[in-house]
């Protein structure tokens, strides 16, 4: 078994590219042992809507592309990453702000640290930026 495997996905920030990231996600992951009936499965399709869902609506036209990456590193921690090219980073909103929308980086984060995992965003070369989900992953990998 390598040390770890990558899977990535561009799409269009278009709202029909969400379930579209979402759908890849699930079958690279179970390509890599993780049973789509899971929980485990269910929380990293969520996380991946919110990611592809904050690329689309928040880039505001300037980021045609994003991307979805996937990581596996030796069987022991899985890294998910949607990168789109617009320079601002999410920033938490104020309560009085968060009514409507605002909620998804909370969501992702609580997801995240539920399953012992953790979220940083890193800059691109191109002035974007990536938001990494850490999880640890405990599935036998198929090859």
């Amino acid at each position: 078994m390598a040390d770890h495997q990558e899977a990535r996905v561009t799409l269009p920030s278009e709202p029909v590219s969400v379930p579209a990231a979402r759908r890849h996600v699930a079958r690279v992951l179970a390509d890599w042992g993780l049973p789509d009936d899971t929980e485990t499965a269910d929380t990293i399709r969520l996380i991946v809507s919110e990611l592809a869902t904050n690329a689309v609506q928040h880039t505001f036209g300037q980021s045609p592309t994003f991307t979805v990456d996937l990581r596996l590193e030796r069987e022991e921690q899985l890294h998910l990453g949607v990168t789109d090219s617009h320079p601002r980073w999410p920033q938490r909103l104020p309560e009085a702000e968060q009514q409507d929308n605002g909620r998804g980086m909370v969501i992702i984060r609580w997801l995240a640290e539920e399953c012992g995992g953790r979220l940083t965003v890193t800059p691109t070369p191109e002035g974007g930026k990536t938001v990494w989900i850490a999880l640890p992953w405990t599935v036998t990998v198929q090859t």
